[in-house]
């Protein structure tokens, strides 16, 4: 078997260190969309079926029916699990997706805060970190 080299003087690119990180942090994101998806898939049924489920609110300025909670809690979920699957694809379509429908997710879990307040924080690092993973990643082909 004959090796082939390089050119003499040239040397391949050296590897970016933070390449790994980026793209183990698109996989984590994938999943995290896809897991934080399906969540938010049973957090709308709750709401839907279960008014009581959550706290009631008094005065707020961002009111909406627990019910109309559910539903926009119920269809953004599946749209950020389907497109969770498509990130870990690697769907060049999904990446774009996600980082719009982390953003939308991050705005509805701060709307929901005064029914959820803990579970809204946590949910809205999640999608920082997200949208972080998704934006900082250069794609050279499948995820995983």
């Amino acid at each position: 078997m004959v090796q082939q080299s390089s050119p003499v003087g040239t040397r391949p690119p050296a590897p970016d260190p933070a390449e790994g990180w980026v793209t183990g942090g698109v996989v984590f994101a994938g999943v995290l969309m896809l897991c934080g998806g399906i969540l938010a898939v049973l957090q709308g049924i709750a709401g839907i079926f279960e008014d009581d489920w959550y706290l009631t609110v008094g005065d707020y300025a961002y009111r909406v029916s627990l019910t109309g909670w559910g539903w926009i809690h119920l269809i953004v979920g599946v749209l950020v699990a389907a497109t969770g699957a498509g990130v870990l694809k690697g769907a060049e379509w999904a990446r774009v997706t996600g980082i719009l429908l982390a953003s939308l997710s991050l705005i509805t879990q701060f709307l929901f805060l005064p029914y959820a307040p803990i579970w809204a924080v946590i949910m809205i690092a999640l999608d920082v970190f997200v949208i972080w993973a998704l934006a900082a990643y250069r794609s050279r082909g499948r995820v995983m």
